[in-house]
């Protein structure tokens, strides 16, 4: 994680002149924009896969022999696991590959977060999986300006966030064997708040790890990761509150 540095003199690689100053800021518009690029794409794969792979598993409202395999056959516990593997594997090796590799990863890892998702559509209708989607991307990017353009330091927030995070998934874990409404609609409530700070606080964070000095590789790693964590928190943030808000088959 960045080391929050507001130092800007240091940020240019010396004692600022209004050049300087507005040569940084261009860089790092450009950078947030690439790394706002890959998650949208990302995003956007992971739609496209999820439609796709609903679409071959159900036919005239019965599962085909596809649709056994995804949702009832030991391979769904691959399906579902493969995303959090991707998320480890690029977390632990993104410093020893190259750029391209890294983006490579970050596309089969939202093809594979996809696999996963297309189960929603046989829980939910459309229209409102659509609808929590928008609403979703309205707040996150409501979120994500307020991590950018704040001058206030949100780093505080990343224990209290990382301790939410930690027990979101311990209820998620024992709600599989007691599967309670009453700790699901809990989950829900405290992971929209969880992951909506950690908009904010990640969008900050990504920020601040912006460098001037970086080469193409550097930066190109930077903004993968970047986008790996606008995306989980898109992702986490849209499933919470489909959970809450969607509209059941």
């Amino acid at each position: 994680m960045a080391t929050f540095d507001r130092n800007n003199s240091t940020r240019y690689g010396m004692a600022g002149s209004h050049a300087n100053a507005a040569a940084f800021d261009a860089g790092l518009r450009a950078y947030m924009l690439r790394v706002y690029n890959y998650m949208a794409i990302g995003i956007a794969i992971t739609g496209v896969v999820a439609y796709a792979a609903f679409q071959m598993a159900v036919s005239n409202g019965a599962l085909t022999e596809f649709g056994v395999l995804l949702f009832t056959s030991p391979l769904r516990w691959v399906v579902m696991l493969a995303p959090l593997g991707f998320v480890f594997f690029l977390s632990a090796r993104i410093h020893k590959m190259s750029a391209s590799g890294a983006q490579l990863a970050f596309w089969l890892f939202a093809g594979a977060m996809g696999l996963s998702l297309s189960s929603i559509f046989l829980v939910y209708t459309g229209n409102s999986i659509a609808r929590v989607f928008f609403i979703t991307a309205a707040s996150f990017g409501a979120l994500s300006l307020f991590g950018y353009t704040t001058k206030k330091d949100l780093s505080a927030w990343g224990s209290f966030l990382f301790m939410g995070l930690i027990g979101i998934i311990i209820a998620s874990l024992v709600n599989l064997f007691l599967a309670s409404s009453a700790l699901q609609f809990a989950i829900s409530v405290v992971g929209v708040l969880v992951f909506a700070g950690l908009t904010a606080y990640d969008t900050q964070q990504i920020k601040e790890m912006y460098a001037a000095v970086d080469d193409s590789e550097v930066a190109g790693k930077k903004a993968i990761m970047g986008a790996l964590r606008l995306y989980l928190d898109f992702i986490n943030l849209f499933i919470m509150l489909l959970s809450l808000f969607g509209n059941r088959e």
